[in-house]
């Protein structure tokens, strides 16, 4: 439950607020779908939303399973709609939903009952403050009002207002405006990621373009992929400092360093396991080489065709790509005393060996992770190596 817009403090809850309380797929080419079926709708205005959505609706914009079992109809609805009207995505908006109150189903009054508010002033699905709502509020549905305790109203409106807040180039700033709290992004970008269907793109984040995404444009990646995607200065990743599990992708690097930093985040919930030979992709496990199989392919690197028909190991990549470290990118393989690969991407290596080598906070994890030590690990000698051009 929320804390409202207009970063007010709710002392029941504890948490400051944008428009509520705590906290990126679709394709390239539907954004731009997204953005021309915004545009009509802004020539055209908004319809009454009635009923529930079809499932060629909800197909069409990549509802997981849990979305489609969890999120009321009319709600997934209105979620798509607001979306398409904003040019946003549609699982940011569930995922505020979510957050603030379940959908509508939160008990609190201030959730559901006209005019209540909560200690902070936030009221209706989506929490927001009057101050705040007098600003973005919305009539959603076409009934000549505009109620922030109305589901239609207050969808259309938190899709306003993210879209004035930096969506959909920056949906991490856009967030923090709603609700002043690393926190509450994290939260919202975790359940999107839910709602959205799990299966993973088949198209190379790398290949979306030729160049690197600049500061404030995470939206161009996001649409590839269902982990979140936040940005950082530099040409250094780095750990977000509120999950362990997301690496913060470096905007002054090429745009296939950047894939492979998000495709680091795509394996992070997997288990260590061969399941991802010979074709990485989809796989419930992964091991050494399937990850950096994996990273290659989703960065453009390496073909797909080419990971299935050869199959990649441990070993055979001891003398793949160029001799010794890549500007952005190096790999690691040998082969003794046992078979083993890992990779460094923009200075966080992804690994699946821990074991004394990690002082992380996936220290503890099997499969592949983040891994986080002032040095490379010495108990093999490495062959090092480089993809061409990185």
């Amino acid at each position: 439950m929320g804390s409202g817009a207009g970063f007010a403090r709710d002392p029941g809850r504890g948490q400051p607020g944008g428009a509520g309380r705590l906290a990126a797929g679709a394709a390239a080419l539907l954004a731009l779908m997204f953005m021309f079926v915004a545009a009509l709708a802004t020539l055209g205005g908004a319809s009454p939303v009635t009923g529930s959505p079809s499932a060629g609706t909800i197909g069409d914009y990549g509802a997981s399973a849990l979305a489609r079992r969890e999120v009321p109809a009319a709600y997934l609805r209105l979620y798509f709609e607001a979306a398409q009207r904003y040019g946003l995505d549609w699982a940011i908006l569930a995922g505020i939903g979510k957050v603030e109150c379940d959908h509508g189903r939160d008990p609190d009054p201030s959730c559901k009952h006209e005019s209540a508010v909560n200690q902070a002033g936030a009221g209706g699905p989506m929490q927001f403050l009057a101050s705040t709502w007098r600003l973005f509020g919305v009539d959603g549905n076409g009934d000549g009002r505009v109620d922030r305790w109305d589901p239609a109203d207050a969808i259309y409106a938190a899709a306003n207002y993210l879209r004035a807040s930096g969506a959909p180039h920056n949906y991490g700033r856009a967030l923090y405006a709603y609700n002043n709290s690393e926190s509450y992004v994290g939260e919202v970008e975790r359940w999107a990621a839910r709602y959205r269907d799990a299966a993973r793109s088949q198209t190379p984040l790398g290949e979306r373009g030729t160049e690197a995404v600049g500061a404030g444009g995470a939206g161009a990646l996001q649409g590839g992929t269902s982990t979140p995607v936040r940005l950082i200065a530099g040409e250094r990743a780095a750990l977000a400092p509120w999950d362990g599990h997301l690496a913060l992708v470096p905007v002054a690097v090429p745009l296939r360093v950047q894939a492979m930093v998000i495709a680091g985040n795509e394996l992070q919930d997997l288990p260590y396991g061969p399941g991802g030979h010979p074709d990485p992709r989809g796989a419930a496990e992964e091991d050494c080489s399937s990850s950096v199989n994996y990273v290659l392919y989703r960065s453009g690197v390496r073909p797909i065709a080419e990971i299935v028909r050869d199959n990649p190991l441990a070993q055979d990549y001891v003398r793949w790509g160029l001799p010794g470290p890549g500007r952005w990118v190096t790999i690691y393989a040998t082969r003794a005393p046992s078979d083993h690969v890992f990779i460094v991407i923009a200075g966080m290596r992804l690994d699946t060996s821990h074991s004394g080598t990690d002082v992380g906070p996936n220290r503890g994890e099997d499969g592949p992770r983040w891994r986080l030590l002032d040095q490379i690990p010495t108990w093999a000698r490495w062959s090092v190596r480089h993809p061409p051009g990185l």
